[in-house]
């Protein structure tokens, strides 16, 4: 089976801009990660997170806003597709992402990726004057806000009168470049309300995991679209992964010793949120993963900003072996 590949461009929120003083060359080094990706012609996208504050911690360092970076890539790339993983839905009313989304669909000529998720990062929530609803109530305002966002891209007249959210007839024109509508990506696992949202409402799922976690979640998403009529095998199926390639011969521990060092991580932490190894051991670890069912892999490779090799590396001795 084909398998595609996505990668997640340097945007701060993983620290890993903190090496570049200037705020201009820092959104550079971004968009020249994303000009590499192109260049490769291995990745399908390129994908930015939706956050204001970095991790593990928040602290005073660039984290470029999401959707204006999703704006900026769609005029600074050409031909790769651009998404986020994925856009917060209580940080903006659902009808005007709708409308921005339809937006910046255009100004990428149909190369928009729209993920949407119901969030978790309780300090932005606070910071920000979101307040924090607890999940069940986020839950329900998600669900509102699928279909909501799926409407406004495929009807003329949408009303909608939720809980969370009331519609009178908003006009969302043009409602996009793409045909039918951007795909609809939608983060999370959860069994009984999100990968019920992917059956009715989405193009593509984004789930974490292991193997066996990933075999089940595929298994419950398929139970859905047999609930709902829905043709299973037409859903992406996509987990996002976190790699740092070695070179042959390489000590792990002294090659991770800078990615570490800016999240003050032992490598034993280090190695339990990325698959350290050379490029034909990332293979290995990747095939599990597709025989449970993932035929979509977003990538996030350390240091990126200031080592884009990485990103070259993996086109070339990774993917193939996938395609």
């Amino acid at each position: 089976m084909a398998v595609t590949f996505g990668v997640f461009v340097p945007q701060g929120w993983r620290m890993d801009l903190i090496e570049i003083q200037d705020p201009v060359e820092q959104y550079e080094a971004m968009t020249n990660v994303a000009r590499v990706a192109e260049r490769t012609g291995a990745y399908d996208s390129v994908w930015v997170y939706d956050h204001f504050h970095t991790v593990p911690e928040p602290t005073k360092n660039t984290v470029f806003e999401c959707w204006a970076a999703t704006a900026g890539l769609s005029r600074d790339t050409e031909k790769i597709k651009i998404g986020q993983m994925v856009t917060c839905n209580g940080y903006r009313n659902p009808a005007l992402l709708a409308k921005v989304a339809s937006t910046v669909d255009v100004m990428s000529r149909g190369r928009l990726l729209f993920g949407l998720g119901a969030g978790w990062y309780e300090h932005e929530w606070r910071a920000y004057g979101y307040g924090f609803p607890e999940t069940r109530e986020r839950m329900r305002a998600f669900r509102e806000a699928c279909e909501i966002v799926h409407r406004m891209w495929t009807e003329d007249a949408v009303v909608f009168d939720g809980e969370h959210y009331k519609l009178d007839n908003p006009i969302n024109e043009p409602k996009s470049a793409s045909d039918p509508h951007p795909p609809f990506w939608i983060g999370g696992g959860g069994e009984k309300v999100t990968l019920r949202l992917v059956a009715r409402w989405g193009d593509a799922c984004n789930v974490f995991g292991d193997p066996d976690r990933l075999r089940h979640k595929f298994s419950v998403l398929k139970g859905h679209c047999d609930d709902l009529g829905r043709d299973y095998e037409e859903i992406t199926r996509s987990t996002s992964i976190n790699v740092h390639l070695l070179e042959d011969g390489e000590d792990p521990e002294q090659a991770t010793e800078k990615s570490r060092a800016n999240q003050g991580r032992s490598y034993e932490e280090y190695a339990k949120q990325f698959m350290v190894g050379t490029p034909e051991e990332i293979v290995e670890r990747l095939k599990p993963r597709v025989d449970a069912g993932v035929n979509y892999f977003i990538v996030y490779l350390p240091r990126a900003a200031y080592e884009p090799d990485m990103v070259e590396r993996f086109a070339k001795e990774v993917v193939p072996a996938f395609t």
